[in-house]
């Protein structure tokens, strides 16, 4: 990708409350110690917020978190000399203000460094790159392929509510009233397939994997692509998040992560989730790029 900008425009991330998932094995908020660097240090447990979103972050059956992130992070854990991680599930639009209001100590979702978050949490460096594409009908009978072909057909846009989809969509001169917000992507994935939303946007890895789980659904993903803001693409890069006064326990993360790209250990853990080399955030890409803005904002 050529001379990439960073998205500028973001939307705060909802309110804080926990819905539906307890930190498993927890009491409290969820920790013994309010350093997280100092319990894991003594062999404890580090907890991370997750959001149910596949590939990326989500529990099994078992309630052991799993996903690219978590087996990133699990490992960055250990080599820390860190017990492992348990889990607090919440609503992907809420883990910004839980995670400031101390509900976990890290999000674990890959989220998109955007540079709104970017002054609400501190981002590990990057933990891998994607692209977008687009969820349609099988056939894509609208034959759409960028958020500008979807802007130009007409047709209706499902989003995950609070994500950078949202603002790509915006960005893309895609209109309010036609961008359909779901709360989780297996919604998304029914609702377009429902036809409440005509196409649907997220990351490409995720959506080969709904579709992939969900055979027989009549849906297919389009190539990735990325999107454009004021004419020009955007990175798509996903990191940890953590409370910008956990610098000391970033910084350590930090150190555990970069060593993990740099082994090829990054790459066996995040293969079983559909990553590949491409993936793989290049040496040189960092937070403080991704986390700039635009001369236009």
């Amino acid at each position: 990708m050529n001379d990439p900008i960073r998205l500028s425009r973001r939307r705060l991330l909802g309110t804080a409350a926990v819905l539906g998932g307890a930190a498993i094995g927890l009491t409290g908020c969820g920790r013994e110690s309010a350093d997280a660097l100092t319990r894991l240090q003594a062999g404890g447990d580090v907890v991370v917020g997750l959001s149910g979103e596949r590939p990326f972050g989500f529990t099994d059956g078992v309630g052991r978190p799993t996903g690219q992130s978590p087996e990133v992070a699990r490992a960055v854990v250990a080599g820390l000399g860190g017990g492992g991680l348990v889990a607090v599930q919440v609503p992907f639009e809420r883990l910004v203000e839980d995670l400031l209001d101390e509900r976990f100590d890290l999000i674990a979702v890959g989220l998109t460094v955007t540079p709104l978050r970017c002054q609400q949490v501190a981002f590990s460096r990057p933990d891998y790159i994607a692209r977008t594409a687009l969820l349609v009908p099988t056939g894509n009978p609208l034959g759409v392929a960028t958020l500008g072909g979807v802007r130009r057909s007409g047709a209706t846009l499902g989003v995950l509510r609070g994500s950078a989809e949202f603002e790509y969509a915006l960005a893309a001169g895609i209109g309010s009233e036609r961008i359909v917000p779901f709360d989780s992507q297996g919604a998304l994935v029914r609702g377009v397939a429902a036809g409440e939303a005509q196409v649907g946007a997220l990351t490409r890895i995720s959506l080969l994997d709904e579709v992939r789980r969900n055979a027989g659904i009549g849906l297919q993903v389009t190539p990735g692509f990325a999107p454009e803001v004021n004419g020009r693409p955007v990175v798509g890069a996903g990191a940890f998040a953590f409370r910008p006064a956990d610098s000391a326990f970033r910084a350590e993360f930090d150190r555990g992560l970069t060593a993990l790209q740099e082994s090829g250990r990054w790459l066996e853990l995040a293969r079983p989730f559909g990553f590949t080399e491409e993936n793989l955030p290049p040496p040189d890409l960092t937070v403080d790029d991704l986390c700039a803005r635009t001369p236009e904002s």
